[in-house]
Parts: C-alpha cells; structure tokens; sequence
C-alpha cells in the first residue's frame, strides 16, 4: 500500500485564503449586478447606428427637397434590423424619414432636442428606450435625428471599471498571502519544531522524557497530552517488565546455588559434570538478566585502570577456561585509565571470554591498549552479514546453539551508557575480535 504525502499546511492556508478573497468579492459582485438589474433606472445613451447611416443616407433632389437615398450601409441596416426608422427634421423645419416610424414620434420631430432618449407607446422608466434623438450633418445640411437608438446601461461600465480598478489589489493581497502565510505558519508552529526536537530525544535509555506544551498552539495541545500519556505508559510497562526480570532473576540464585552445591557435593561422573556445566549457564544466565537490570538503573563513574581491571577478570576466569581445555592470556600494550563503572566493565570483559569460550575458542586473549580493549579468539568467527545482528537480544548464531542469547546485548547496553563503542572485526587466524572503546579520564 503507498503511503499518502503529507499536506503542506502553508500551501493550504495559502489557496484557501486566496479563493477566500477572490470568492468574496465575486459573489459580492453577482448580488450587485442582480440588485442593479432590478433597481436601475436609465442607462447612458450612445451614438445610434441610424445617426451615422442618415449623415449620408439623406440627399437633396434638384428642387431641394429632402430625400433619402438607399445607400448600401442603410439596406445593410434595414436587413439586420427589420424594426429600423428614423426621422430627420432639418433647421428649416423640413423633415424626413424613413422605416415604420411610430405614430407618437412623426409628431415630436418638431419639438424634440438633441441628446434625449424619449419613451412612448406607454414604455415605462427602466425599458430599453424607443427613440434616441442626436444632431448629424451630411450633404443636405444639418438635421436633428430622432431615430431607433439603444440604451447603454451603466451598471456594465460601473463594475467594469471598479474591477479593473480592483485587479491591482487583488494582486498585491495575493502577493502579500503567499508571502505572509508561510511566515505566519513558522511563527505559529514554531514551538512545534520545539516538539519535533524533543521527540527526537527519546530513546530506550532516555526514559522518563515528555514533550513540552509551552510555545504551541492551542490545537496541537491534545496530541502533545496524547503523545505524552502514551510515553507514560511506555515507562509504567517497561519498569514493571524490569521488575519482572529483577525478580525472577533473584528468586532463581538461591535454588540455582543449592542445585550447584549438592552437584558438587556428589559422587564424579559424567552426568554430574553434565549437570555441572548446565546449571553453570543457568547462573550465568541469571547474573546477566541481573546485569541488564543493573545497566538500566546504571552506577557512578570513576577513574578504572583498565589493566588491573583485565587482570582480575583473567583470574578470576582462568581456572573455567582451563578446565574447559583451552587458554586464556592477557596483553597489556598501554596502561591508562578510563571514566566508567568498573564493576560494568569487568562484567562485558567476562561475558565477551566466555563467549570466546562456548563459541569454539581455545585460545582467548585479552590486549589492554587503554582506553581500547580487544577480545580475541580463534573460533570459527562470525559472518560479516550477522556482525550487527549479533548484539540484539536473544540472537543466536547457530539454532542449536547454547547460551540465551543476551551476553552480547548486555556488553552493547553497557557501552552505549559509557558513551563507547563496541565492534566484531576479523582476527588474523580467522577467530573473532570484540573490540571495546572507552573514553580515557583526559578527554572525559
């Protein structure tokens, strides 16, 4: 399934905006052309087609007498306009015409002025006008026109123009929206990024941590509280899944220490070596989920001679590994000390022999070139492929293979609180090297 982009919130406000005020003022526009429609009253008059025509339609014979010449603009006229007339009356008093003149204005010819729209017929104030009036002079002199005209209304010229007028401030609105609202947006979420931040931080080994609701938005504030409650029950689980483990782990030593002293308290025998060796790796087992529970609640640093360090956990494990039948050396290259808590350190230096040890290694050896120290074996080694995976808990090379899984996961929980780095690198005889790094006391 493709996961949806996430919308630009800017972009939103931006084309929401925009259409909010372009919307505005449109509908604003159609609700006062309706309202001009029904409550205006007149128009502007504009110069008639009839006034143009008539300048040389109308002639004078030999006599002097007017007459109308049918010139090819008036035919034109007459076809595209079946109701055409006009009626010319010159100084003189002379008039002619021509068209299915209406009764009303053959009698007005006399009287009517130039530059008046006149209504007859019984037409009513708000009606395209009958007759327009309007001075011409042509070959036959001047004359004064009263003609079929047309009514321009001046609602069109009104909003025409104060649109026109308008595009201007439309545009600087819509220059000023698209560049104000993503400033807006910053300076409103800011403290969003605040969160984002926040939220980064938290980690395994950070708990405890909430994201802050000062500097947001009253409409962020629910999901913050939302978020913040799941990380509190995060936290109530995980203390109580530690609890668990510390417990359980307790409760395991002392049945797991009596079960060890009758062991060795029998009769030698290959199954009491057997049982032996199985409840070894039940009480290791039990110190290391011991052990995860101390890293968690983590220790005081201090200044640890890392060579003394290594020299305890050699003789301390140096009779298991013997017994075991294989060998286990210390090298010391550079003494020095480091910033960590000691008794962490001597437990990720144990875990890492044994492992060496139960993973096929004879030769173990410790090298102390402070503040690194590597664990060296000649075991079969471990895949490049599976180097990461192998510090995730309960992760095994081999299915069959003994050991919960958890030594490895305790070392990289133990480093990752010293601010070090743990690495699997290839030893030259093909085993396997755990390399420790550790801040020394100088740059801590």
């Amino acid at each position: 399934m493709t996961a949806m982009m996430p919308k630009s919130l800017k972009r939103q406000l931006i084309v929401r905006f925009l259409s909010f005020q372009v919307g505005v003022p449109f509908v604003l526009s159609l609700i006062f052309i309706v309202w001009l429609n029904y409550t205006a009253d007149d128009g502007v008059v504009t110069a008639p087609k009839f006034a143009t025509i008539a300048e040389t339609a109308i002639h004078r014979d030999l006599g002097g007498r007017l007459l109308i010449e049918e010139t090819p603009e008036l035919a034109a006229l007459r076809r595209t306009t079946p109701d055409f007339w006009f009626v010319a009356r010159s100084g003189r008093g002379e008039i002619v015409g021509t068209g299915s003149v209406p009764l009303g204005y053959r009698k007005l010819a006399r009287y009517f002025k130039t530059g008046h729209s006149l209504s007859a017929d019984g037409a009513t104030s708000g009606q395209i006008p009958l007759a327009v009036i309007w001075r011409i002079s042509g070959p036959a002199g001047e004359f004064k026109v009263l003609g079929k005209g047309d009514l321009f209304s001046a609602t069109f010229v009104v909003l025409l123009m104060s649109n026109l007028l308008l595009l201007p401030v439309f545009g600087v609105i819509a220059i000023v929206t698209i560049a104000a609202t993503p400033w807006i947006v910053r300076r409103a979420l800011a403290g969003v990024a605040v969160i984002a931040q926040a939220a980064r931080g938290i980690d395994i080994d950070r708990r405890g941590s909430r994201l802050p609701l000062t500097d947001i938005p009253s409409e962020v504030v629910p999901l913050v509280d939302a978020v913040n409650g799941a990380l509190e029950r995060l936290d109530q689980g995980y203390e109580r899944h530690q609890r668990f483990i510390a417990d359980a782990a307790h409760e395991l030593r002392t049945p797991i220490a009596i079960l060890q002293a009758k062991i060795e308290a029998s009769e030698p025998s290959a199954i009491a070596h057997g049982l032996s060796r199985d409840v070894a790796r039940l009480a290791t087992l039990t110190e290391q989920l011991l052990d995860i529970q101390r890293a968690d609640r983590g220790a005081p640093m201090a200044s640890v001679d890392l060579a003394s360090l290594a020299q305890r956990v050699v003789g301390d494990l140096a009779p298991l590994v013997i017994a075991s039948g294989g060998e286990l050396a210390l090298a010391v290259t550079r003494t020095g000390c480091v910033l960590a808590d000691g008794p962490a350190i001597e437990r990720v230096l144990a875990n890492l022999v044994q492992n060496a040890i139960e993973h096929g290694g004879q030769i173990v050896t410790i090298h102390v070139d402070s503040p690194v120290v590597e664990v060296e074996d000649d075991g079969p080694g471990i895949p490049v492929e599976e180097r990461k995976q192998v510090f995730e808990p309960f992760y095994r090379l081999r299915a069959r293979q003994t050991g919960a899984g958890l030594g490895l996961s305790l070392v990289r929980q133990i480093m990752d609180r010293h601010g070090g780095r743990v690495g699997v690198h290839e030893a030259p005889n093909g085993g396997t090297i755990m390399r420790l790094e550790l801040a020394d006391v100088g740059k801590g």
